[in-house]
């Protein structure tokens, strides 16, 4: 691999690159302003709307490109821009009096054709270095690294790093460079794909626009079509930047979610799923017969949905097939999944739910290439077959059209009658399966696999490479068992041995080699033999009954009661509990309302009312879930409305319109939900973090129930947890072999470990934290190391600290306790003890973020190692001072003692000098300026003052001094910049309503002029002295001060 020690030199090689090979213009922009990159745009407008009808001989003015920008900035967010850079025209209205035949009439001007690909009017060129605007004219400019355009628009811009700089910092750039405005309005808003790129590695994402927020977990790796990431400068440049790639990603693999109002761009695996599938219907022959598509394997919550709509919308816009018809289950079209649809459409496209046998037939017939995607439920279609009726002619018109099925969720209900009826009434369509859990041999259904019912395989990602890639999380599950093994055993063996007592069992010889048998040898859960045959285990004999009981039911309530806190974060996140039947769900409710009445419930399960005896208790019980549902959130939905309980239950769940922001509303929020079978599959929201489970799974229904937690969300979920009662060691089994089974070989990294793990990996990088600071010669953690190797090695190991650490708290860990106490299978007890208590922990946060602050003794520019800043917001103020100045009051008492030692005085000093480490680096030094003044008698001790208040007391005096200082010599008012640094402003926010300016509007010109000259030792021109006022100012300001 080729490696650069000079940014430039990246950058030149880049460029080369993508001009030679990979279809860029090869005249490159070169440090153009934004005015400038508006002209070149116009330009393009204009030599590509020649015709009469639109801009003819007559170029853009500088007022119609102004009328474009104000369309731009009023769209504001990148999802909207999506929209607009897709939707091929802008509208002006022509100010150009040369143009009298449009003078004052509105014009369309074409700007973007997704579908013109290397081809027709498309223009791509390279922009490198370009200037982006300041917030003041007085400051230097800031520039790119490079921007990609098409038709003149920039819609990709790449942020490059040297070899050896984590692709990390390049992210951190794009990301200051958004806060700071620069892709929030004007020309530059139009960037839709950041990419972060150092010759080791790239990394993409959407932009979140201004108010989005910048998330790791969505910044992505391209990868082959094997899944095998490619890390690589130039094979990046050539599979994910060269052209038609670029053009294709922002016009058919981006994905404007307006759920949630986030701009979404497609990981690489679900480009290649959705290509196969373009490329499968583009080379189908229509004239065979018994066509198969093939199926995709994509593992549950790694934007499955997403992938099958993207697919089917593409074919549908490609004019390959005359209809696409997007399959999914009824229940799904209930819920979630067709609000999910409606906000991956593009704009001014329809998604409607067909659910009437009329209009879904009068749909298939339409001949309107606009209406080429139709969304229904498989229920519904299947309803549409050859019986002889009316329906037979309009089937037989039908069938001359060239149709597409798409099947989402391929799992559920595609091994019934239904799509054999459709299947049986379309024989020329040709069918495409989506599922993260495709039927295999050993989970056949009806004697048919998802191969036999789709055909090929056409793309797989399996959980294993979801995980692998950070894409879905892992899985923390536990078996909870709520009898002891030894009663379970002792109620078999005696069922088995015929005996009613232990003691009837052992007095007889046979009964007793029975009774032992299974007391002993038989293990709890069943399992196959070598020749293929079952062999039971002792939960195969437990009643059903037995997990119905009330002594079951309360330890699982208990359970979930006694971990609620913990594993909810204080109820940030949800949880859903799964129930065997309706009855033990209402049940639960009881139970839980009358043991946790704070906790906020909804119960799901098919609400119809039967007539076979248990009616009114399930009638009784809606009532009573309908009617505690419409009090705590204000709702009235009745029996009849449940269909739109459900709906609104799963929007509360997931965050969804019109629950979004609801984080913010704990009120509105729901805390559990109780379910049958319903939300176990399809289901999508990542503030669901635990699944409760009083329910036997296995196979597909097991991976799918348990991806209901895998949703990623930030440092705060490292992985969803799961609890399990019911025939524990018959789950545990299932467990096993379902991820087997779906992880595609690749069974390792599926499930975190567990806390015992945890704690000991914490103590080992802790020791190595200590070992790095000790090899540097830092005591106590009170600074960082010097070396630059050094100290990206911290980084690295407090940043797995924090992973594990993370993980341990969701398992139960707490800072008040470091003595933890582990059963092994063997029944030896393990005592674990962590080495650091919280304090240590903070000390080396603080040491953190003295990295990342590039103050107190931190790098500057190109840091050379990575860092996370979610980190860097670590609260470090609950660092105990007590202990801190309990040392220090030990020290003044041997200090003023006459008959104190110079040893005891030696150590207290030494310990007292121990407990620094908890200070910054700034207040370090006054504490031991302070200190020299103790011991040299300067300072009269005042006993209600502690050593902290001290620091704090010299470090204000100091502050107060350097203002002082600093207003004597520029001249500007003392009292006007106490009161600006008492703002505490940040970069961003510093000129907010114009107090910077105004502040550096006092400043005396004559006397900050005589300063400089003073300071560089020669006369300086009066236009130099805004700029340096404004350097020196702006600096002193967001540094809080310096020595002058």
């Amino acid at each position: 691999m080729t490696t650069f020690d000079n940014e430039l030199k990246f950058e030149a090689a880049l460029i080369e690159l993508l001009y030679s090979k990979y279809g860029w213009e090869s005249e490159v922009l070169l440090n153009p302003t934004e005015a400038e990159l508006l002209q070149n745009w116009a330009d393009i407008l204009f030599a590509n709307n020649q015709s009469v009808d639109r801009l003819g001989e007559y170029p853009l003015t500088e007022g119609e490109m102004q009328q474009i920008i104000e369309q731009i900035n009023t769209l504001l967010t990148p999802l909207k821009l999506n929209g607009f850079i897709n939707g091929k025209t802008v509208a002006i209205k022509r100010d150009n009096p040369a143009d009298a035949l449009h003078f004052g009439k509105e014009v369309s001007l074409k700007i973007y054709d997704r579908h013109e690909i290397a081809a027709g009017q498309s223009r791509y060129q390279i922009v490198r270095q370009p200037k982006f605007p300041t917030t003041s004219h007085l400051k230097s400019d800031r520039r790119g690294d490079l921007m990609l355009l098409i038709n003149g628009m920039p819609l990709i811009h790449i942020e490059l790093k040297k070899s050896g700089i984590p692709v990390s910092q390049a992210c951190n750039q794009i990301e200051k460079y958004s806060h700071e405005g620069i892709f929030s309005q004007g020309l530059f808003s139009l960037v839709q794909i950041f990419v972060a790129m150092s010759p080791e590695e790239t990394l993409y994402f959407a932009n979140p626009g201004a108010d989005g927020k910048f998330n790791k977990d969505y910044y992505f790796n391209w990868a082959d079509f094997n899944n095998e990431p490619i890390n690589e400068w130039n094979r990046v440049a050539a599979s994910l930047l060269s052209i038609p790639m670029a053009h294709q990603l922002i016009g058919f693999y981006t994905v404007a979610d307006d759920t949630d109002g986030v701009l979404k761009v497609m990981r690489s695996y679900q480009y290649h799923a959705v290509a196969a599938i373009s490329d499968k219907v583009a080379k189908t022959k229509w004239a065979d017969k018994e066509i198969y598509g093939g199926y995709v394997w994509h593992t549950t919550g790694s934007g499955k949905t997403m992938t099958s709509f993207k697919a089917a919308q593409l074919i549908a816009n490609s004019k390959d097939a005359d209809k696409v018809v997007f399959l999914m289950d009824r229940i799904e079209l209930g819920t979630q999944s067709l609000l999910e649809y409606r906000g991956f459409a593009d704009e001014g496209e329809s998604v409607e739910a067909t659910e009437n046998t009329d209009v879904l037939i009068s749909k298939l017939k339409d001949s309107d290439p606009n209406k080429t995607l139709i969304v229904t439920s498989i229920q519904k279609m299947s309803n549409i077959e050859e019986d002889g009726s009316r329906n037979d002619h309009d089937i037989a018109l039908i069938n001359k059209k060239r149709i597409v099925f798409i099947v989402d969720e391929a799992h559920r209900s595609t091994f019934g009658d239904m799509l054999r009826i459709i299947k049986e009434t379309f024989p020329s369509a040709i069918f495409f399966g989506f599922t993260g859990t495709p039927i295999h041999e050993e989970n056949q259904k009806k004697k048919n696999t998802t191969s036999d019912v789709f055909g090929n395989e056409l793309h797989r990602y399996s959980i294993a490479d979801g995980i692998r890639d950070k894409n879905v999380l892992g899985f923390d599950p536990y078996r909870v068992t709520t009898y002891k093994e030894r009663d379970l055993r002792r109620v078999v063996a005696l069922e088995r041995a015929k005996a009613a007592t232990e003691t009837e069992a052992i007095a007889d010889d046979k009964k007793k080699e029975v009774y032992y048998h299974y007391m002993n040898d038989v293990p709890m859960a069943g399992y196959k033999d070598s020749v293929g045959n079952y062999v039971k285990g002792i939960e195969d004999f437990i009643p059903t009954s037995q997990y119905e009981t009330e002594a079951h039911q309360q330890t699982v309530v208990d359970d979930i009661i006694d971990n609620w806190n913990t594993l909810s974060h204080g109820g940030k996140f949800h949880a859903i509990f799964a129930t065997s039947s309706i009855p033990e769900a209402i049940l639960y409710y009881k139970l839980l309302k009358s043991k946790k009445g704070d906790l906020k419930i909804a119960v799901l399960f098919d609400q119809s009312i039967d007539n076979n005896g248990n009616g009114t208790f399930k009638e009784e019980a809606l009532v009573e879930i309908l009617t505690d549902y419409n009090e705590r959130y204000a709702q009235d939905f009745t029996i009849p409305t449940f269909a739109k309980y459900k709906k609104d239950v799963a929007a509360r769940l997931a965050h969804k319109k019109p629950y979004l922001g609801i984080d913010r509303t704990p009120e509105k929020q729901l805390n559990l939900l109780i379910v049958v079978d319903q939300m176990l599959t399809g289901f999508d929201s990542k503030w669901v973090n635990t699944l409760y489970l009083d329910k036997l799974l296995k196979y597909e229904g097991l991976i799918q129930a348990f991806s209901r937690t895998n949703r990623l969300f930030g440092p705060e979920k490292p992985f969803g947890t799961i609890r399990y009662y019911r025939k524990p060691y018959t789950m545990e089994r299932n467990v096993e072999s379902a991820f087997k089974l779906y992880s595609g070989d690749k069974p390792l990294g599926l499930f975190a470990e567990k806390l015992e793990k945890n704690l000991e990996k914490m103590n080992a990088i802790y020791q190595d934290i200590q070992d790095l600071f000790d090899a540097a010669g830092v005591v106590n953690f009170e600074k960082l190391p010097k070396e630059d190797a050094e100290r990206a090695q911290f980084a690295k190991l407090f940043k797995k600290f924090n992973d594990y650490l993370e993980a341990a708290k969701i398992q139960g860990f707490r800072w008040g306790k470091l003595d933890y106490e582990f059963k092994s299978d063997g029944k030896k007890i393990k005592k674990i003890h962590l080495l650091l208590d919280e304090n240590t922990y903070l000390i080396l946060a603080l040491r953190y973020k003295e990295l990342f602050s590039g103050g107190s003794g931190g790098a500057t520019g190109d840091i050379p190692y990575d860092i996370d800043s979610y980190l860097t917001e670590i609260n470090t103020g609950k660092i105990d001072v007590d202990y801190m100045n309990s040392r220090f009051e030990k020290y003044l008492k041997l200090l003023q003692s006459d008959e104190s030692t110079e040893e005891a005085k030696d150590k207290a000093l030494a310990e007292l000098h121990k407990t620094f480490a908890m200070l910054t680096q700034e207040e370090q030094k006054y504490a031991n300026i302070f200190l020299h003044d103790v011991q040299r008698g300067d300072v009269i001790i005042e006993g209600a003052k502690s050593l902290r208040d001290y620091i704090t007391e010299y470090q204000e005096n100091a502050k107060n001094d350097q203002i002082r200082k600093f207003a004597s010599a520029l001249g500007v008012d003392e009292s006007e910049l106490r009161a600006f640094m008492k703002l505490h402003v940040t970069e961003s926010n510093i000129n907010e309503f114009g107090r910077f300016d105004a502040l550096k509007n006092i400043v005396d010109r004559q006397r900050a002029k005589a300063y400089f000259e003073q300071l560089e030792g020669m006369a300086l021109p009066p236009r130099k002295i805004p700029i340096k006022i404004d350097s020196i100012l702006r600096r002193f300001v967001l540094e809080g001060g310096f020595d002058i």
